[in-house]
């Protein structure tokens, strides 16, 4: 009797479990099947908007169709997810180190780049006689003062030829070089030379400030990092010998400006800093690394960085240390006209410069054509 009862219970409850499996194996049938319908029905609809006419049936392709779109709907939405945290973050590229960038114990005082071409080899050598270390003394430059000095120069048009070659064996003498291979070497392209220098110097170094001088100009670095540490307080600093000038329009001219149309019926250029010396702060020079495919290019070098600064919260600092003056840090191979004003300045230099009367007495010779 109680064996009867108990096979009684057993079927009961498999008879049960089996009603329960197929209620639930309904409902998810149904609720796909429903699916299904309402995906024909929105597919339908693509059809009538995109067609005008009604289709019969709904083929594979309109369903990979809509599939597709649904992939890309969510891909959208992750977009905009990275676009809010990119807004938060100053629109900071994704190739961005971050923890390089914020790291204040590995970032240098400043990145100074000389700019130079291949027939140029003679000022290289007066620039390394003069004013930049060789050897473990530019090592113990960085490491002391947080300066890094480099020879900036692009590849040549006709990729590897004498010129690379011989570029290349020079850098491996003395290791001073920071070669874009993104730029070509043209005396036309020094506007690109900018964009690209600041890039790959943003991208090779993190500093507080990015220098910018000609390789025919002298420069007391000392003096520099002392100037660079009175302006520490300003993270978006751009500094130079502020100047305007005439845009030239006639074609043939020295400094033609092709789009000069876009100055203006006054024809004059916008407050920039010259362009044998002027320094970028961190910030800056960030901002035309991450923007940098998107930078417009005037015809000249000081122009076009100058535009890239105008829409931005900038400040623009005059700083008479960095012009031709008695107080200037520096100074330049000057050319030989002007013979008088050269003369004084340089006498000057080699009285107040203890460490560059050579190069006072040099620059004296040149100005007098001896």
């Amino acid at each position: 009797m109680g064996e009867r009862s108990r096979e009684k219970a057993d079927s009961a409850f498999i008879t049960y479990f089996l009603f329960v499996v197929s209620f639930i194996a309904c409902f998810y049938v149904a609720g796909r099947l429903w699916q299904d319908s309402e995906r024909r029905v929105m597919l339908e609809d693509f059809k009538v908007k995109g067609t005008g006419e009604r289709g019969t049936s709904v083929n594979v392709e309109d369903k990979l169709q809509y599939f597709g779109c649904k992939v890309a709907e969510q891909r959208l939405k992750e977009l905009e997810t990275e676009l809010s945290a990119a807004r938060s973050k100053g629109f900071t590229n994704s190739w961005v180190d971050i923890k390089m960038v914020n790291d204040t114990k590995s970032r240098h005082l400043a990145v100074i780049g000389i700019y130079t071409e291949f027939d140029n080899r003679l000022k290289r050598d007066a620039v390394r006689r003069k004013w930049i270390p060789n050897g473990g003394s530019l090592q113990f430059l960085e490491k002391t003062q947080g300066v890094i000095v480099r020879f900036v120069i692009g590849r040549s048009a006709n990729k590897g030829d004498s010129s690379e070659r011989k570029i290349d064996i020079e850098d491996q003498e003395n290791n001073d070089f920071l070669i874009l291979d993104g730029h070509i070497e043209m005396s036309n392209e020094y506007a690109n030379k900018a964009k690209q220098f600041f890039a790959v110097a943003v991208e090779s170094w993190d500093a507080d400030f990015y220098v910018k001088v000609d390789d025919s100009f002298y420069l007391n670095i000392d003096e520099l990092v002392k100037l660079l540490h009175s302006y520490s307080d300003k993270p978006r600093a751009y500094i130079g010998c502020m100047k305007s000038g005439e845009v030239i329009p006639e074609e043939g001219k020295e400094w033609y400006e092709k789009e000069w149309w876009k100055f203006g019926d006054g024809k004059l250029y916008f407050r920039h800093a010259t362009g044998q010396f002027y320094v970028l702060s961190r910030l800056l020079a960030r901002y035309i690394y991450v923007n940098r495919n998107f930078l417009h290019l005037y015809a000249h070098e000081d122009t076009s960085l100058g535009s890239w600064m105008l829409g931005l919260d900038v400040n623009h600092v005059h700083e008479d240390r960095l012009c031709c003056g008695i107080e200037a840090i520096g100074f330049f191979s000057l050319p030989t006209s002007s013979k008088c004003q050269c003369l004084s300045k340089m006498i000057f230099y080699t009285s107040r410069l203890g460490h560059y009367i050579d190069i006072g007495f040099d620059l004296i010779f040149r100005c007098l054509d001896l």
